[in-house]
Protein backbone atom coordinates (compact mmCIF):
# COMPACT_ATOMS: atom_id res chain seq x y z
CA UNK A 1 0.00 0.00 0.00
CA UNK A 2 1.42 3.47 -1.16
CA UNK A 3 0.96 6.08 1.66
CA UNK A 4 -0.74 9.49 1.42
CA UNK A 5 1.68 10.99 3.58
CA UNK A 6 5.62 10.04 4.23
CA UNK A 7 6.33 12.72 6.55
CA UNK A 8 3.25 14.59 8.90
CA UNK A 9 3.08 16.93 11.53
CA UNK A 10 0.48 16.00 14.01
CA UNK A 11 -0.78 18.54 16.63
CA UNK A 12 -2.32 17.31 19.72
CA UNK A 13 -3.88 20.17 22.23
CA UNK A 14 -3.33 20.00 25.62
CA UNK A 15 -7.19 19.54 25.97
CA UNK A 16 -7.65 16.29 23.76
CA UNK A 17 -5.17 14.89 26.43
CA UNK A 18 -7.53 15.45 29.08
CA UNK A 19 -10.35 13.80 27.20
CA UNK A 20 -13.70 14.93 28.19
CA UNK A 21 -12.81 16.78 31.36
CA UNK A 22 -9.96 18.61 29.05
CA UNK A 23 -7.96 18.94 32.29
CA UNK A 24 -5.09 17.16 33.22
CA UNK A 25 -4.42 13.42 31.99
CA UNK A 26 -7.28 10.59 30.76
CA UNK A 27 -5.79 7.46 30.58
CA UNK A 28 -8.00 5.93 28.02
CA UNK A 29 -7.79 8.94 26.05
CA UNK A 30 -3.73 8.77 26.18
CA UNK A 31 -4.21 5.22 25.32
CA UNK A 32 -6.40 5.70 22.30
CA UNK A 33 -4.30 8.51 20.45
CA UNK A 34 -1.28 6.51 21.26
CA UNK A 35 -3.03 3.66 19.76
CA UNK A 36 -3.61 5.82 16.25
CA UNK A 37 -0.03 7.29 16.61
CA UNK A 38 1.21 3.43 16.79
CA UNK A 39 -0.97 2.54 13.50
CA UNK A 40 0.67 5.11 11.51
CA UNK A 41 3.96 5.10 12.45
CA UNK A 42 4.05 0.83 11.96
CA UNK A 43 2.86 2.16 8.23
CA UNK A 44 6.04 3.65 7.77
CA UNK A 45 4.46 7.23 8.42
CA UNK A 46 7.44 9.46 9.95
CA UNK A 47 5.60 11.78 12.65
CA UNK A 48 6.48 14.64 14.69
CA UNK A 49 4.48 16.05 17.00
CA UNK A 50 3.47 19.25 18.53
CA UNK A 51 1.61 19.17 21.65
CA UNK A 52 -0.47 22.27 23.67
CA UNK A 53 -0.47 22.88 27.35
CA UNK A 54 -3.87 24.10 27.51
CA UNK A 55 -5.39 20.85 29.67
CA UNK A 56 -3.07 22.54 32.72
CA UNK A 57 -2.58 26.54 31.25
CA UNK A 58 -3.88 29.26 29.07
CA UNK A 59 -1.23 32.11 29.30
CA UNK A 60 -3.55 34.43 27.27
CA UNK A 61 -6.21 33.51 29.80
CA UNK A 62 -3.69 34.73 32.99
CA UNK A 63 -2.70 37.35 31.10
CA UNK A 64 -6.19 39.08 31.15
CA UNK A 65 -6.03 38.00 34.90
CA UNK A 66 -3.30 40.43 35.09
CA UNK A 67 -0.13 38.21 34.61
CA UNK A 68 2.55 39.45 32.82
CA UNK A 69 1.61 38.40 28.99
CA UNK A 70 5.39 36.93 28.68
CA UNK A 71 5.21 35.13 31.72
CA UNK A 72 2.40 33.84 31.23
CA UNK A 73 3.13 32.14 28.00
CA UNK A 74 6.52 30.73 29.70
CA UNK A 75 4.24 29.00 32.23
CA UNK A 76 2.25 27.54 29.21
CA UNK A 77 5.70 26.67 27.21
CA UNK A 78 6.18 24.46 30.41
CA UNK A 79 2.79 22.83 30.40
CA UNK A 80 3.72 21.54 26.74
CA UNK A 81 6.59 20.17 28.20
CA UNK A 82 4.96 18.24 30.73
CA UNK A 83 2.66 16.90 28.13
CA UNK A 84 5.13 16.38 25.91
CA UNK A 85 6.60 13.81 28.35
CA UNK A 86 3.88 12.23 29.30
CA UNK A 87 3.00 11.42 25.58
CA UNK A 88 6.30 10.01 25.08
CA UNK A 89 6.10 8.01 28.30
CA UNK A 90 2.54 6.32 26.90
CA UNK A 91 4.25 5.92 23.35
CA UNK A 92 7.31 4.21 25.00
CA UNK A 93 4.84 1.98 26.83
CA UNK A 94 3.19 1.01 23.58
CA UNK A 95 6.04 0.20 22.12
CA UNK A 96 6.78 3.31 19.61
CA UNK A 97 10.38 4.77 19.70
CA UNK A 98 9.94 8.98 20.50
CA UNK A 99 12.31 11.24 21.41
CA UNK A 100 10.96 14.55 22.72
CA UNK A 101 12.95 18.07 21.76
CA UNK A 102 12.27 21.59 23.46
CA UNK A 103 12.44 24.60 22.48
CA UNK A 104 13.78 25.79 25.85
CA UNK A 105 17.06 24.20 27.18
CA UNK A 106 16.50 20.99 29.56
CA UNK A 107 18.96 19.12 28.72
CA UNK A 108 18.02 16.85 31.96
CA UNK A 109 14.67 16.69 31.04
CA UNK A 110 14.51 16.84 27.12
CA UNK A 111 17.36 17.41 24.21
CA UNK A 112 17.38 20.51 22.92
CA UNK A 113 15.16 21.55 19.51
CA UNK A 114 17.70 20.71 16.55
CA UNK A 115 16.06 20.98 12.87
CA UNK A 116 18.60 18.20 11.29
CA UNK A 117 18.90 16.08 14.77
CA UNK A 118 14.91 16.33 14.16
CA UNK A 119 14.83 15.07 11.04
CA UNK A 120 17.30 12.47 11.43
CA UNK A 121 15.33 10.67 13.76
CA UNK A 122 12.39 10.61 11.25
CA UNK A 123 14.35 9.67 8.90
CA UNK A 124 15.42 6.51 11.54
CA UNK A 125 11.14 5.65 12.11
CA UNK A 126 11.80 7.38 15.43
CA UNK A 127 8.80 9.83 16.30
CA UNK A 128 9.98 13.37 17.80
CA UNK A 129 7.63 15.52 20.12
CA UNK A 130 8.04 18.69 19.99
CA UNK A 131 7.66 20.74 23.32
CA UNK A 132 7.72 24.48 24.75
CA UNK A 133 6.12 25.65 21.84
CA UNK A 134 8.85 28.08 19.85
CA UNK A 135 10.12 29.02 22.98
CA UNK A 136 9.11 32.60 22.32
CA UNK A 137 6.12 34.08 24.07
CA UNK A 138 3.52 35.55 22.34
CA UNK A 139 2.84 32.41 19.76
CA UNK A 140 0.68 29.58 19.93
CA UNK A 141 1.41 25.83 19.60
CA UNK A 142 -0.63 26.19 16.32
CA UNK A 143 1.77 28.63 15.22
CA UNK A 144 4.66 26.23 16.30
CA UNK A 145 3.20 23.07 14.73
CA UNK A 146 3.22 25.31 11.00
CA UNK A 147 7.01 26.28 12.00
CA UNK A 148 8.07 22.72 12.97
CA UNK A 149 6.40 20.96 9.57
CA UNK A 150 8.07 23.76 7.45
CA UNK A 151 11.46 22.85 9.57
CA UNK A 152 11.08 18.81 9.09
CA UNK A 153 9.60 18.86 5.45
CA UNK A 154 6.24 17.63 6.81
CA UNK A 155 4.14 16.78 3.86
CA UNK A 156 0.93 17.95 5.81
CA UNK A 157 -0.50 19.00 9.03
CA UNK A 158 -3.21 17.19 10.81
CA UNK A 159 -4.84 19.43 13.96
CA UNK A 160 -6.30 17.24 16.57
CA UNK A 161 -7.76 19.51 18.78
CA UNK A 162 -11.09 21.11 20.13
CA UNK A 163 -10.45 24.50 20.13
CA UNK A 164 -12.80 26.55 17.85
CA UNK A 165 -11.12 26.57 14.20
CA UNK A 166 -12.11 26.69 10.81
CA UNK A 167 -14.30 23.17 9.85
CA UNK A 168 -15.28 21.52 6.75
CA UNK A 169 -17.19 19.27 8.47
CA UNK A 170 -18.09 18.12 12.63
CA UNK A 171 -14.85 18.12 14.72
CA UNK A 172 -15.71 15.58 17.33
Amino acid sequence: MALKYKRILLKISGEALGGEKGMGFDEPTMDAICGGVKKAHELGVQIGIVVGGGNFWRGAKASVRGMDRATADYVGMLATVMNALALQSALERAGVPCVVQSAIEMKNVAESFIRLKARTYLDNNKIVIFAAGTGNPFFSTDTTAALRASEINAEVVMKATSVDGVYDADPK
